[in-house]
């Protein structure tokens, strides 16, 4: 290999690691925005991300980069896999007009300040000129890639967020679960009316307990707040950068269960950005392996390890401790009817396992219509209300419990729905293969120690980064590709038996 060869290389990777340094300052940007900054601060942020958007595409599209991905070799599996993950980012990047990327950062940063005075009031009409102008952008923005990449519009707009994952894939996946659905929901609503009903603990829960109590429960799971911290947003999230991670979450002082496992979920995030390889950050094959893969680490934090019966009969005595009040409402089995009641509910994130992915179903369908030009967005509540009247038998009462519930559309995000389900495919898969490679997992759980769990995560998905597509990432860490036949097991064992 010639010194030029490693000479272009080493140019990319200082490249490269500038512009992740200014996507790590637009992510600090959209945290504050969201957590902090006071209203009247929208229109200069939407401005500061459009520009830093702008600076990041130039720097990514400009005509050396092309020489420099022509002339570079690279050795080893990690430099040859970054290397790859270079070259299909600017493959995407050369694929957008500056101006459409700019244009869409506005866009998406006006509409997600709109959504957030409307969705309380539930008033579609004030957010529907703003989310017309975002679904125009986006696609225009999936035509462009689709036409660079050989994929379909949306398959563009899904490879965005998990690499390698498109249409072909989720549609079967997604049949075979409404089929099971349809089977599973009746018979889990009927073996839980014929149980105790759950006992509600009496609050109130004063905020600061909560917070307290959130804290060392993320703590517990193994996030380091030298390198994170814990926020309040409308809709809880993940962001920062992997040495300074930030998780939200929304309290509530008649009920706490939503504030901690919404901590808990984002702590599975913030676990996998913090265990990301450090020799590799700031480079594309040091980043997560995907959004589905991400989903998964949430997911097997909250819903797998964190809802166990195991777990959950250490966390109730410290429940009880922090509010006080009937110890039997506390107890694991009480916790476990209350955290795991099937409802057929209008709200995504405080749906149950089951219902959850009609949830996804719906939105999947729902926005393939409008990249696809099937659907205005004028018509959107409509087919909202007849989706989830066929998926789950109601209908929801106003657009705030309706289409309006998310902020993804309203920030730009569309093909990333699909994850959220995978992901929780993907968690059960892992989970059972880490049981079986730590037998006394359960063991530890109910002693509130995560970290056998967690390390198994560390070298079996976290530290390997984008070193592997999704599919071989499962493969390396179970021994085979998405199977949703574990998620089917795992929905039976805790729902239907």
């Amino acid at each position: 290999m010639s010194n030029a060869d490693t000479t272009a290389y080493a140019r990319l990777k200082d490249r490269f690691a500038r512009i992740a340094t200014i996507h790590e300052a637009s992510a600090m940007l959209g945290w504050d925005a969201s957590a902090m900054m006071p209203p009247g601060g929208g229109a200069a942020r939407g401005e500061q991300l459009a520009v830093l958007a702008g600076v990041a595409h130039g720097m990514l599209v400009a005509p050396e980069v092309a020489e420099d991905l022509a002339a570079a070799r690279a050795e080893g599996a990690w430099d040859e896999a970054n290397l790859a993950l270079m070259r299909r980012a600017h493959l995407r990047a050369t694929a957008l007009p500056p101006a459409l990327v700019e244009a869409t950062a506005r866009a998406n940063s006006a509409c997600e300040k709109v959504w957030r005075e409307a969705r309380p009031r539930a008033d579609f009409a004030a957010v529907r000129p703003w989310l017309e102008e975002v679904v125009s952008l986006q696609r225009e923005t999936a035509a462009a890639l689709g036409a660079a990449t050989g994929l379909s519009p949306y398959d563009a707009l899904m490879d965005t967020y998990q690499p390698g994952i498109g249409v072909a894939d989720v549609e079967p996946i997604f049949a075979a679960y409404e089929a099971f659905l349809a089977d599973a929901l009746p018979r889990a609503e009927a073996i839980q009316a014929s149980r105790t009903v759950p006992v509600e603990p009496q609050g109130p829960f004063p905020v600061e307990v909560q917070r307290a109590l959130g804290r060392r429960l993320s703590e517990r799971a193994g996030l380091d707040y030298e390198h994170a911290r814990l926020d309040e947003s409308a809709h809880p999230f993940c962001g920062g950068t992997p040495t300074d991670v930030r998780i939200t979450t929304r309290y509530t002082a008649d009920s706490f269960g939503q504030a901690m496992l919404g901590i808990l979920h984002e702590t599975g995030h913030a676990l996998y950005e913090r265990g990301l390889p450090e020799a590799y950050a700031r480079q594309p094959v040091g980043e997560a392996a995907g959004m589905a893969a991400h989903e998964s680490q949430s997911l097997i934090i909250e819903m797998q390890a964190s809802r166990s019966d195991a777990f959950l009969s250490w966390l109730g005595p410290e429940l009880h401790a922090a509010f006080g009040g009937d110890p039997a409402a506390y107890s694991g089995a009480n916790l476990g009817r209350l955290w795991r009641k099937v409802e057929r509910g209008f709200i995504r994130v405080e749906a149950d396992e089951i219902t959850y992915p009609a949830h996804v179903i719906l939105r999947f369908r729902l926005e393939r219509a409008l990249i696809g030009g099937e659907l205005r967005v004028a018509e959107l509540p409509g087919a909202w209300a007849e989706g989830m009247q066929r998926l789950l038998g109601i209908t929801p009462p106003d657009d705030r419990r309706g289409c309006m519930q998310d902020i993804h559309w309203h920030d730009g995000a569309f093909g990333y729905f699909p994850s959220y389900t995978l992901g929780a495919m993907a968690a059960a898969q892992l989970m059972q293969a880490a049981r079986a490679a730590l037998p006394g997992l359960d063991e530890a759980l109910g002693q509130g120690d995560f970290a056998p769990l967690v390390n198994w995560l560390r070298v079996s998905v976290h530290n390997r980064g984008s070193l592997l597509g999704f599919q071989d990432l499962m493969k390396a860490a179970t021994g085979r590709p998405l199977d949703p036949s574990a998620f089917m097991e795992h929905l039976g064992a805790r729902y239907l038996s």
